[in-house]
């Protein structure tokens, strides 16, 4: 009988334990995830910056060519669609970054409840 228990309990205890590894190991899986994701995310971002930019200016550029006389105006309408669309892409980069970003804080053990944010009428003192 005694020997039962034992048996029941080591067997307990043994699944608690693979319990608490899977758990660990999602949770670094989760942060390794999103750690890589928010660093592919940034070079994304930069690179679609650096996109923005150069459509902004074929805007001026080719602006200026309108009001020459040189081009007509549907290049103008061509590259301003190109440039919207440039920016629409780095706007939902930025989206997926933060979304990112959120899901690495909850990995980390990040709290959602909003009775753990700090009051504003009564503010926290400074640490150290």
């Amino acid at each position: 009988m005694r020997h039962a228990q034992t048996y029941a309990a080591r067997a307990v205890f043994d699944q608690a334990v693979a319990n608490y590894r899977q758990t660990i190991l999602t949770a670094f899986q989760g942060v390794e995830d999103n750690l890589a994701a928010l660093r592919i995310l940034e070079e994304e971002s930069r690179a679609q910056d650096e996109a923005v930019a150069a459509a902004r200016e074929s805007v001026v550029l080719t602006t200026n060519q309108y009001k020459a006389g040189t081009v007509s105006y549907l290049n103008v309408i061509t590259v301003q669609t190109i440039a919207l669309t440039n920016e629409i892409t780095a706007v939902q980069i930025l989206g997926r970054r933060m979304v990112a970003s959120v899901l690495l804080i909850q990995a980390l053990g990040g709290g959602w409840s909003a009775n753990e944010l700090p009051s504003g009428s009564s503010p926290t003192p400074p640490c150290c």
